[in-house]
């Protein structure tokens, strides 16, 4: 079976639940399963004292992840308008699969969660797609044929997944958020199916 990663950062849990409902997505075409992959925090002491294995949750990402998979779908939290620091170091430390060109060619998408609706959803979701693009990759998005892009009152772009959250507890899902992390996680493993069969 071909195999999308999915490979996030979810420190309060709301990206993770995302992760898992794209990965149902990816899961829904014929032929295709989904990879959870996650990042650890970082800190000046997250080398010395963070452990190789999480103590819960999704394993730790490693470039041979994104060596091996077949498409990639990558979220986080929006921090400032941007991904976190923890991802971003992950994907800082791939300039080997840059220079080989392991990633070119290979469709991707991205989803992120924001404490409010103009908390810089979708300039997160534009900058987590630079660096995918200097790899070569191939970019896929919602388009505005999914109807939840008009009727979502929360999250939804046509740039990737998105959803709103609250500080104070996690809201659920909405139906339109929940709607587009299925399709996009479809999306993804539909194009890396039809590049696969070329």
């Amino acid at each position: 079976m071909a195999e999308i990663l999915v490979l996030y950062f979810s420190p309060g849990g709301t990206t993770a639940e995302m992760a898992n409902v794209i990965a149902r997505g990816i899961e829904q075409v014929d032929g295709m399963q989904a990879r959870l992959r996650t990042v650890p925090p970082v800190s000046p002491l997250t080398e010395q004292v963070e452990d190789t294995i999480p103590n819960s949750g999704a394993l730790y990402a490693s470039n041979d992840d994104l060596e091996q998979c077949d498409g990639l779908v990558l979220g986080a939290p929006t921090h400032f308008g941007n991904m976190p620091a923890a991802l971003k170091h992950f994907i800082d430390n791939t300039s080997p699969l840059w220079m080989s060109g392991a990633l070119a060619g290979k469709p991707a998408g991205v989803f992120t969660a924001s404490t409010s609706l103009h908390g810089g959803q979708e300039t997160t979701l534009l900058t987590m797609m630079l660096p995918l693009l200097h790899h070569g990759m191939l970019i896929v998005g919602l388009p505005y044929t999914q109807v939840e892009l008009f009727r979502t009152r929360t999250g939804g772009t046509p740039y990737g997944a998105s959803r709103l959250t609250d500080d104070l507890e996690t809201l659920p899902l909405s139906d339109e958020e929940r709607s587009l992390c299925i399709t996009l996680g479809q999306r993804v493993a539909e194009v890396a199916r039809k590049l696969s069969s070329d």
